[in-house]
């Protein structure tokens, strides 16, 4: 069974991950230390389980609320146009939220705004701009380096099937080279705008070093898409990425009920997102950040518990004469992928607790074969090359008993 470089009986006995534990707990000392000037009760250095319940949340006490009040407004009313139109001509310049009342859904919504405010929180980072969608937040980052004539992009597979297929089909413009970790600073060019890195990468679960990678960057900002990690699991803005990049459709949201995508940075980059988000209307709607904000005051508890049955199945699956070959990654998480003997295809068919459809991150177990789907628009040559194998499941283990879990797979396994 390959686990990468990690034995599955020490990731399961919490013994085999220690250097990336050290690693999460300085960039979370980091982002705390970041977070010391929150306002409100109880601010100061905050842990991630507290910053993930309060974050985004500080003013609710002093305005007599306790639940988040959502602003389903598309438009402000002002009597003051000539100020509306200073707070305009200051957004064109940087970028930066407009100071005052809101003014129109485009430029910005107090409900998205304390989502914003959270995920920065959590990921050590001063901003976060929300999207409509993961990939609407990708193409957001994409179209900023456009703009500025840096084109280029360097990347490592495996990605997310729809960036790699944005990146590489040139549909914004963008001209990539695929690299391996080791040569992204040989790939570099003056044009080049971004490198872009997916880790633990989906649907392999392959991990990168983002710190050696971010050394290797030099001054071109490191994209890291941390959807699968979480700020739960790993920082990247602690180990030097000046972006990260998340589908909050997964986690962060965790109920499969709502579509966005977020980038968490500094804010020059943030006011250059907000200015391509106005510009090309790809807004969060306020429901969505309602939800999203919600999600986050139990992202630490769902993600951990999600992942200790993760460990438990992946053990299981690597003992498994049925399966071929496990990747559960030294950080931990609740994704798994595994290379089955028999037909993939009659495993999806066979499962009858464990959900077959895309996505991932909720509190339901889904399962999926990336080469049908969710990497389906990568060319099979490249595909197999970055490790996706046409006999790979991914698994987005849930929040359901484990045995109860197991029994459904062990019965499917069987059926293929």
């Amino acid at each position: 069974m390959d686990l990468g470089s990690t034995d599955l009986r020490d990731v399961c006995d919490g013994t085999a991950d220690t250097a990336d534990t050290v690693d999460a707990t300085e960039t979370a000392d980091a982002a705390e230390t970041a977070n010391a000037a929150a306002d409100g009760p109880g601010a100061g250095v905050r842990a991630l389980d507290t910053e993930a319940v309060h974050a985004g949340r500080d003013d609710l006490a002093r305005q007599g609320l306790h639940a988040v009040p959502i602003d389903l407004s598309t438009t402000y009313p002002s009597y003051d146009s000539r100020g509306e139109a200073a707070r305009i001509d200051a957004f064109a310049t940087d970028g930066a939220q407009p100071d005052g009342p809101p003014v129109y859904g485009r430029l910005g919504n107090p409900t998205v705004a304390r989502f914003e405010t959270a995920l920065a929180r959590l990921e050590g980072t001063e901003s976060a701009v929300a999207f409509a969608s993961g990939m609407a937040a990708l193409s957001a980052v994409l179209l900023v380096r456009n703009s500025m004539g840096l084109r280029h992009v360097v990347a490592v597979r495996p990605l997310y099937g729809c960036s790699d297929h944005l990146l590489t089909a040139g549909l914004l413009g963008s001209e990539v080279t695929w690299v391996d970790p080791a040569g992204i600073q040989d790939a570099l060019r003056p044009d080049t705008g971004l490198v872009l890195v997916e880790s633990p990468a989906n649907p392999t679960l392959a991990e990168l070093d983002l710190r050696a990678i971010a050394h290797a960057c030099g001054s071109v900002p490191l994209l890291a898409d941390n959807t699968f990690a979480t700020p739960v699991l790993q920082r990247p803005a602690g180990q030097g990425a000046r972006l990260v990049l998340h589908s909050a459709t997964k986690y962060l949201g965790g109920h499969g009920d709502v579509m966005a995508g977020v980038v968490a940075c500094d804010e020059e980059f943030a006011g250059r997102l907000r200015q391509i988000r106005f510009a090309t209307g790809g807004v969060l709607h306020p429901l969505a950040g309602y939800l999203l904000l919600r999600g986050l005051s139990t992202l630490p508890v769902r993600v951990r518990a999600a992942s200790a049955n993760a460990a438990e199945l992946a053990r299981r699956l690597s003992g498994d004469p049925r399966v071929a070959r496990v990747h559960y990654p030294r950080i931990g998480g609740a994704m798994i992928a595994f290379e089955v003997h028999g037909d993939p295809h009659e495993v999806i068919a066979a499962v009858r607790l464990v959900t077959p459809a895309v996505s991932l991150g909720s509190v339901d177990t889904l399962i999926q074969h990336p080469a049908s789907i969710s990497h389906r628009v990568v060319d099979a040559e490249d595909r197999r090359g970055s490790g996706v194998s046409d006999r790979l499941l991914r698994l987005s283990v849930g929040l359901e008993d484990v045995d109860d879990l197991w029994r459904d797979l062990d019965g499917a396994l069987t059926a293929a």
